[in-house]
């Protein structure tokens, strides 16, 4: 774990960069990486800050409903914009590198937005610990100068966490997020059906109170993730009977729980 110290050294790094900026626009999911910059943000910038979110049928449900109440709680503007990926045959056919086409249709149209609002730097929520991961949108956004102040900061994830608790804010200790196209195999057409699908077990099953939710689309099968603590739980008769009825209704017809539990970039190419 980072000690007190380092972690300092590191937010008051975090906010030396902020400070730079005349004005900024974030790039805002309402996950613990963009939640935090923009807290950390707005307390330097104030009103020089905006927050973007968008609103994509590959955003969950929930998280929709969920960025509101971090907004008013933090007390930046932000502006919705909507975006449909699927319209694009680059992103639609899934190919590995699929997150650079989106990354890149998301940030032109977000720096769009943004500049005609006067806004000319553009931040994102990448922190250090995305470096190390299958990442082909950072390329993306290295192309079209969007900065990202957390990891230039030298912020983990843990990092992140730890200070989100500090400023008490209740992303600290939310699941990691990723579009729903992440769970459809490379190769394999993106649909909006497809992402309803799997939208709406997840939803499902994080309501039972299961943290770390994948539902791996497997064509006529789905596979279901939970944290490792929680596959004991999943496969019980009081969850497995009602879970077993949300996949048949979401038009599944297979079900297959990973025993080893969730898996951070399972389908990420070899």
């Amino acid at each position: 774990m980072t000690s007190k110290s380092v972690l300092n050294r590191k937010l008051k790094k975090l906010k030396g960069i902020l400070g730079e900026f005349d004005k900024l626009a974030i790039a805002f999911s309402g996950g613990v990486d963009s939640t935090f910059l923009l807290k950390v943000a707005y307390e330097v910038l104030g009103n020089k800050v905006m927050a973007i979110f968008i609103d994509s049928p590959l955003q969950p449900q929930r998280e929709k409903a969920a960025v509101h109440k971090l907004i008013h709680d933090i007390g930046c503007e932000m502006l919705i914009m909507e975006a449909d990926e699927l319209h694009h045959p680059a992103f639609r056919n899934n190919p590995p590198d699929r997150c650079y086409y989106c990354k890149g249709l998301i940030f032109d149209n977000l720096m769009e937005v943004a500049h005609l609002r006067g806004i000319y730097s553009i931040a994102d929520g990448s922190n250090r610990d995305d470096t190390r991961d299958f990442r082909p949108g950072a390329k993306a956004l290295r192309e079209r100068n969007i900065r990202s102040p957390l990891q230039e900061a030298g912020l983990t994830k843990d990092d992140i966490r730890i200070l989100s608790r500090e400023y008490s804010l209740p992303t600290w200790d939310k699941d990691a997020l990723a579009c729903l196209a992440t769970r459809i195999p490379f190769g394999e057409a993106v649909t909006k059906e497809k992402l309803i699908q799997v939208d709406q077990i997840e939803g499902y099953l994080i309501e039972q109170g299961f943290r770390n939710v994948r539902a791996r689309h497997q064509g006529k099968g789905v596979l279901i993730e939970v944290r490792k603590d929680q596959v004991s739980r999943l496969q019980s008769p009081e969850i497995i009977d009602g879970l077993e009825q949300k996949v048949k209704s979401a038009g599944f017809s297979r079900l297959k729980i990973a025993p080893e539990g969730y898996v951070q970039g399972r389908m990420n190419p070899p």
